[in-house]
């Protein structure tokens, strides 16, 4: 006979994975996704436009002369800082400092950014739209791990990891990527100034310096001289964070105290924020021949197709011939889903959307809805190959959550 209280749990643990672990990040991200696409088709819309466009009355930097900047190139190096944080965490102290552990992400990552970008430019056929190739080579951690926290313990926690890690070492790419291929021109002026200013910070580390108003008044002004280099401002909050200690004074790292600090500020105000002031898009201004543009289809295909064509066949590969080992306790058809949830591009792909095409309005909402409709598309279907694998009852959902808040 079942036992009535455990068949009360198992039919509000969707429910309760609504808003707790991993998946209330996600499930955010989603609502702020569907009310941007809402207001921007509204009677609001004007509204909406002019609340992120329109030119701010007073500004402290010329630069930033309207709120979507300000959110773009400022609050999203909050984003960007979090991400350095978990990235020398991971090297230092995570799977990414075991070499036969890092192995198989970092195989994975780099196939999941190249093949993408290939689907891209063979959908798209270059021309004008050359430019967006890296667009769907990003993977949206939140969005990604909140699909994950739906299925509670349908997944066993080394694929959990394995996803986590994954999306960190995409992001490193991400990262990379914007640096190299998206600044036009440079200040060199402005970039021997941010040279000096990260100098300092290495040397506040050196020395050992365990309070925190001396790195965070050097990353502001460490982000001011990388805004004005020509370089995206955000690469600042990467560099910044890469100088934060990981000295252990008394049991937890100045390090780990930041990053357990700033993350929640990040998954649940800066991100969705981000994605509310960039996921709108006025369908009604496009016309039946912008949704016929190959723009849309190819940022979709990669994310929907290249995403999970890469990884899987990177990991199949990796796995067969010796050079990774596998993820623990996983069969290759949960391996899969994992591997498709990594189209979810969310984040990452709509502020590389935005430097791809600057000024050109058409291509960067084109690019949206490909964004939009790719990262929906391997939600869902990542979900659904998940839900019909096998279970993992001997794997208890906290104890998941736990390993995943510590990779």
């Amino acid at each position: 006979m079942i036992n009535p209280i455990k068949r009360t749990r198992s039919i509000f643990a969707p429910v309760r994975a609504l808003f707790v672990g991993d998946a209330s990040a996600g499930i955010l991200l989603i609502l702020v996704a569907a009310a941007a696409m809402l207001a921007a088709n509204s009677p609001l819309s004007a509204e909406y436009r002019e609340l992120f466009y329109g030119d701010l009355r007073w500004t402290p930097i010329a630069k930033l002369d309207d709120l979507h900047l300000w959110i773009n190139d400022g609050l999203m190096a909050i984003f960007f800082f979090v991400v350095g944080l978990e990235v020398k965490r991971e090297l230092i102290a995570g799977q990414l400092a075991d070499p036969m552990k890092r192995r198989l992400p970092i195989v994975a990552a780099a196939a999941g950014m190249a093949v993408p970008a290939l689907v891209y430019m063979l959908v798209s056929g270059g021309g004008e739209y050359a430019s967006g190739w890296a667009i769907p080579a990003a993977t949206d951690i939140a969005f990604a791990m909140g699909v994950l926290g739906l299925l509670g313990n349908r997944v066993p926690a080394s694929l959990r990891l394995f996803l986590l890690t994954v999306a960190i070492v995409d992001d490193i790419g991400a990262v990379l990527v914007i640096a190299i291929f998206y600044t036009p021109t440079i200040k060199m002026v402005w970039l021997v100034a941010s040279i000096v200013v990260f100098g300092i910070m290495v040397g506040l580390n050196r020395m050992r310096v365990s309070t925190f108003t001396p790195y965070i008044l050097m990353a502001l002004v460490l982000w001011y001289c990388v805004l004005n280099t020509g370089v995206h401002a955000t690469i600042a909050g990467v560099v910044a964070a890469l100088t934060i200690p990981m000295h252990r004074a008394d049991g937890n790292s100045m390090l780990e105290r930041l990053e357990h600090g700033l993350a929640p500020w990040s998954a649940y105000f800066v991100v969705p924020v981000f994605g509310f002031a960039n996921a709108g898009v006025a369908l009604q201004g496009l016309g039946v021949e912008a949704l016929l543009d190959p723009l849309p289809y190819a940022i979709a295909a990669g994310l929907v197709v290249g995403k999970q064509v890469g990884i899987f066949s990177a990991v199949w590969i990796a796995i067969k011939t010796g050079f990774a080992q596998p993820p623990d306790n996983a069969s290759w058809m949960e391996i899969y889903g994992v591997a498709i949830l990594c189209g979810i591009g969310f984040t990452m792909s709509l502020f590389i959307g935005g430097l791809a095409f600057p000024g050109n309005e058409l291509l960067i909402d084109e690019s949206k809805i490909g964004i939009l409709m790719g990262s929906a598309i391997s939600a869902v279907l990542g979900y659904v190959v998940l839900r019909l694998t096998t279970t993992h009852p001997e794997e208890d959902c906290d104890d998941q959550g736990d390993q995943t808040a510590n990779a």
